[in-house]
């Protein structure tokens, strides 16, 4: 596979804050581009020339003005091209690789899965390699890949320990690099989910914002001042040792009644097993509970609480403008809303604001797709502190 070179790059501080500015909120005016950015007339036109002429900027109509008058008009807004790159983003999992394309917006224009036979480093760069070239034969113009991976990333490039995958030290970027002759960078999943949620999602424009996601596992991202906090435990094991009731369940993984051990869809599913003798499904287990099955509604109804008081223990000591609950586990909510919404009043000041929860029913392709928006930030706009 040959890569596309970015024809736009290397882009300069001030380019860079330009591109990244029309980016995130164009279609935007010239006058108020200078005024977001402190900028005079002059080095604003100095800075959008070569993003015009290299194609990743472009200049639109504005809206409601008469055809004749938008022709030619030296005012125009300036947008980016969204479809003038596309980015590659894999969400690896102890089974399967999840991956879409996406354009320069992070719309997701395409969808491409293949399970794993094992989670061997060699087999797993191999599965990704052959996963590019088929997505290259479709979106020729591929300017990078994105990869997230449960576990401790260092530089964005060596996967320095994944529990889900059983690796160590594994130099991944590298690897894939080699196999797709494109750019790569790697990142923790829920890193690049939250980077994508600040982004192009729930938490744009927010100053202070929360991703909290339940599944597998349980992954904490903080935004503050707009930009993501890197912390050097991520992902390793959030919720382990954050007790949330310490008389709740022993389980296999996490201290008893941590929010892991009450909250994670594989303990969950251990706390019905053991008690019944039955192995169910996560979502056999919410629809027991919906209907009333007596060990499902109390497993359920303690998770639920755990959940209320994260939520509210977050919100006391982070104060955030907004929490987005995502996940694979989020079905919880449908069947135990209330009783986690209960909580978490019981577990406020009455007169504290009420917390703006935004649940977000995802699948492991938000993740891939978070993925593919670390490749833009980096790759890209250059974002090198995104």
């Amino acid at each position: 596979m040959t890569a596309v070179a970015a024809s736009w790059l290397p882009l300069s501080p001030g380019e860079r804050s330009v591109a990244i500015e029309v980016l995130l909120g164009g279609p935007v005016s010239r006058t108020e581009l200078a005024r977001r950015l402190d900028l005079s007339a002059g080095s604003l036109t100095r800075l959008t020339k070569p993003l015009i002429e290299s194609g990743l900027l472009v200049e639109v109509p504005e809206a409601g003005a008469p055809a004749e008058v938008r022709q030619g008009r030296p005012s125009q807004p300036l947008d980016v091209v969204a479809e003038s790159r596309s980015f590659i983003g894999f969400k690896i999992t102890e089974d399967m690789v999840y991956g879409v394309v996406t354009t320069l917006r992070s719309e997701i224009v395409a969808r491409y899965d293949r399970p794993l036979g094992s989670p061997d480093p060699a087999e797993v760069v191999e599965v990704l390699g052959e996963m590019a070239d088929e997505l290259a034969g479709s979106h020729p113009r591929l300017a990078g890949i994105g990869i997230g991976v449960g576990g401790l990333v260092e530089d964005r490039a060596v996967v320095g320990e994944s529990p889900f995958l059983h690796w160590r030290d594994v130099p991944l970027a590298e690897l894939v690099e080699e196999r797709t002759g494109l750019p790569v960078v790697v990142e923790n999943d829920v890193a690049a989910l939250v980077e994508a949620e600040t982004w192009f999602g729930a938490g744009r424009g927010l100053d202070r914002f929360v991703v909290l996601t339940i599944g597998a596992g349980i992954g904490y991202g903080l935004v503050l001042g707009g930009k993501r906090v890197p912390y050097a435990e991520e992902d390793r094991g959030f919720g382990r040792h954050w007790i949330v009731n310490p008389n709740g369940p022993l389980t296999p993984d996490g201290a008893r009644g941590s929010a892991v051990s009450l909250l994670t869809i594989p303990n969950i599913r251990y706390q019905v097993q053991a008690a019944t003798g039955r192995d169910r499904t996560y979502e056999e287990i919410l629809q027991l509970a919906a209907a009333g099955e007596p060990m499902s509604s109390r497993v359920i109804e303690e998770a639920a609480r755990a959940l209320g008081t994260l939520v509210a223990q977050i919100g006391n000591f982070v104060l955030p403008q907004k929490i987005l609950l995502a996940g694979e586990g989020v079905g919880l909510m449908d069947v135990a809303g209330l009783t986690v919404a209960e909580t978490i009043r019981a577990h406020r000041h009455p007169l504290a604001a009420p917390i703006d929860l935004e649940t977000k029913v995802s699948d492991f392709h938000d993740w891939a797709r978070g993925a593919a928006v670390l490749a833009i930030q980096v790759l890209v706009l250059g974002a090198a502190d995104a």
